[in-house]
Protein backbone atom coordinates (compact mmCIF):
# COMPACT_ATOMS: atom_id res chain seq x y z
CA UNK A 1 0.00 0.00 0.00
CA UNK A 2 2.86 2.38 0.79
CA UNK A 3 4.43 1.60 -2.57
CA UNK A 4 1.17 2.55 -4.22
CA UNK A 5 1.05 5.84 -2.24
CA UNK A 6 4.68 6.66 -3.14
CA UNK A 7 4.02 5.86 -6.79
CA UNK A 8 0.96 8.14 -6.77
CA UNK A 9 2.96 11.01 -5.21
CA UNK A 10 5.80 10.61 -7.73
CA UNK A 11 3.31 10.53 -10.61
CA UNK A 12 1.62 13.71 -9.32
CA UNK A 13 4.97 15.48 -8.97
CA UNK A 14 6.07 14.48 -12.45
CA UNK A 15 2.76 15.64 -13.94
CA UNK A 16 3.14 19.01 -12.17
CA UNK A 17 6.74 19.38 -13.33
CA UNK A 18 5.71 18.74 -16.93
CA UNK A 19 3.05 21.44 -16.88
CA UNK A 20 5.37 23.88 -15.09
CA UNK A 21 8.04 23.55 -17.74
CA UNK A 22 5.47 24.35 -20.42
CA UNK A 23 4.93 27.85 -18.98
CA UNK A 24 6.32 30.79 -20.93
CA UNK A 25 8.18 33.64 -19.27
CA UNK A 26 7.79 37.06 -20.88
CA UNK A 27 10.32 39.75 -20.05
CA UNK A 28 9.37 43.28 -20.91
CA UNK A 29 11.63 46.32 -20.83
CA UNK A 30 10.68 49.93 -20.54
CA UNK A 31 11.90 52.15 -23.39
CA UNK A 32 15.27 53.68 -22.63
CA UNK A 33 14.29 57.07 -23.98
CA UNK A 34 11.13 58.45 -25.45
CA UNK A 35 10.75 61.95 -26.78
CA UNK A 36 8.58 63.74 -29.23
CA UNK A 37 10.18 65.82 -31.93
CA UNK A 38 7.89 68.13 -33.83
CA UNK A 39 9.27 69.13 -37.18
CA UNK A 40 7.96 71.83 -39.43
CA UNK A 41 8.31 72.47 -43.12
CA UNK A 42 11.26 74.30 -44.61
CA UNK A 43 12.03 77.70 -43.17
CA UNK A 44 10.66 80.34 -45.52
CA UNK A 45 12.53 83.65 -45.32
CA UNK A 46 12.22 86.66 -47.59
CA UNK A 47 15.40 88.13 -49.12
CA UNK A 48 15.12 91.11 -46.75
CA UNK A 49 14.81 88.81 -43.71
CA UNK A 50 17.78 86.74 -44.89
CA UNK A 51 19.89 89.87 -45.28
CA UNK A 52 18.84 91.23 -41.87
CA UNK A 53 19.67 87.96 -40.14
CA UNK A 54 23.03 87.59 -41.88
CA UNK A 55 24.22 91.16 -41.25
CA UNK A 56 23.15 91.17 -37.59
CA UNK A 57 24.75 87.81 -36.81
CA UNK A 58 28.01 88.62 -38.62
CA UNK A 59 28.37 91.70 -36.37
CA UNK A 60 28.21 89.41 -33.30
CA UNK A 61 31.75 88.13 -34.04
CA UNK A 62 31.32 84.58 -32.71
CA UNK A 63 33.99 81.92 -33.13
CA UNK A 64 33.51 80.27 -36.52
CA UNK A 65 33.03 76.52 -36.72
CA UNK A 66 35.74 74.48 -38.39
CA UNK A 67 34.75 73.39 -41.90
CA UNK A 68 35.63 69.75 -41.22
CA UNK A 69 32.13 68.66 -42.25
CA UNK A 70 30.14 69.77 -45.27
CA UNK A 71 27.25 71.78 -43.88
CA UNK A 72 24.14 72.13 -46.04
CA UNK A 73 20.39 72.46 -45.51
CA UNK A 74 18.98 69.18 -44.19
CA UNK A 75 22.33 67.91 -42.85
CA UNK A 76 22.80 67.19 -39.14
CA UNK A 77 25.57 69.00 -37.32
CA UNK A 78 27.86 67.10 -34.95
CA UNK A 79 27.19 67.47 -31.22
CA UNK A 80 30.63 68.96 -30.61
CA UNK A 81 29.86 72.06 -32.74
CA UNK A 82 29.30 75.26 -30.74
CA UNK A 83 25.83 76.69 -31.45
CA UNK A 84 24.73 80.17 -30.44
CA UNK A 85 21.33 81.64 -29.60
CA UNK A 86 19.83 84.01 -32.14
CA UNK A 87 20.46 87.63 -31.06
CA UNK A 88 17.44 89.39 -29.59
CA UNK A 89 17.58 92.11 -32.26
CA UNK A 90 17.08 89.50 -34.99
CA UNK A 91 14.42 87.57 -33.05
CA UNK A 92 12.35 90.75 -32.76
CA UNK A 93 12.55 91.50 -36.49
CA UNK A 94 12.16 87.87 -37.64
CA UNK A 95 10.19 85.99 -34.95
CA UNK A 96 10.11 82.79 -37.05
CA UNK A 97 13.76 82.09 -36.17
CA UNK A 98 13.53 82.76 -32.42
CA UNK A 99 13.73 79.04 -31.50
CA UNK A 100 16.70 78.26 -33.75
CA UNK A 101 20.42 78.31 -32.98
CA UNK A 102 23.14 79.35 -35.37
CA UNK A 103 26.78 78.85 -36.26
CA UNK A 104 29.13 80.55 -38.70
CA UNK A 105 31.16 78.54 -41.22
CA UNK A 106 33.29 80.09 -44.00
CA UNK A 107 31.43 83.44 -43.77
CA UNK A 108 28.07 81.64 -44.04
CA UNK A 109 25.46 81.64 -41.29
CA UNK A 110 23.79 78.29 -40.70
CA UNK A 111 20.48 78.24 -38.80
CA UNK A 112 20.11 75.02 -36.81
CA UNK A 113 16.97 73.41 -35.37
CA UNK A 114 18.12 72.48 -31.84
CA UNK A 115 15.53 69.67 -31.54
CA UNK A 116 16.88 67.75 -34.54
CA UNK A 117 20.38 69.28 -34.98
CA UNK A 118 19.56 69.85 -38.65
CA UNK A 119 20.57 72.85 -40.74
CA UNK A 120 17.32 74.59 -41.71
CA UNK A 121 18.75 77.59 -43.58
CA UNK A 122 22.04 78.80 -45.01
CA UNK A 123 22.59 82.55 -45.26
CA UNK A 124 25.40 84.34 -47.08
CA UNK A 125 26.06 87.88 -48.18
Amino acid sequence: MTHFRHAAIVAALLAGAGSASAQTTVITREPVESRTVVTTGPLQLSPVQRQTIYRTIVRERVAPAQPTVEYRVGARVPERVQLYSVPQAVAVEVPAIRAYKYMVVNDRVMLIDPATSEVVAELAD
